[in-house]
């Protein structure tokens, strides 16, 4: 019983592991849209007095991409914690398996 229930297990952190690594895919392509749309915006600003309202209101978008590129990077790092949780426990599932596989086909002659 207890490698089907492993197998599984394995099924289930495999399916989980590549849910992870595709959210993180996510979001390194969302940040790096982010960056780019901050750089633009930079650009565009340099066009403009630092004190008119155009450039406040630049700044404050600026700074909205800056406060989005901060919790996807929080984001990030709370998927690749479980993304290592993940492996850890499927490196432990699978070798617990291995060993349940070779007691089951190891036999003696007594």
């Amino acid at each position: 019983m207890g490698m089907i229930s492993d197998t599984l297990r394995l099924h289930q952190l495999q399916g989980r592991k590549m849910d992870l690594q595709f959210k993180i895919s996510e979001i390194t392509s969302t940040k790096s849209s982010l960056v780019s749309a901050g750089d633009d915006l930079m650009k565009v600003g340099t066009d403009y007095d630092p004190d008119s309202p155009v450039m406040k209101t630049l700044q404050q978008r600026q700074a909205k991409i800056k406060i989005m590129e901060e919790r996807l990077n929080q984001q990030m790092q709370e998927y690749q914690i479980q993304l290592e949780m993940v492996e850890a426990e499927y490196g432990q599932v699978r070798q617990r398996l291995s060993q349940e596989i070779r007691e089951e086909m190891s036999y003696s002659l007594a």
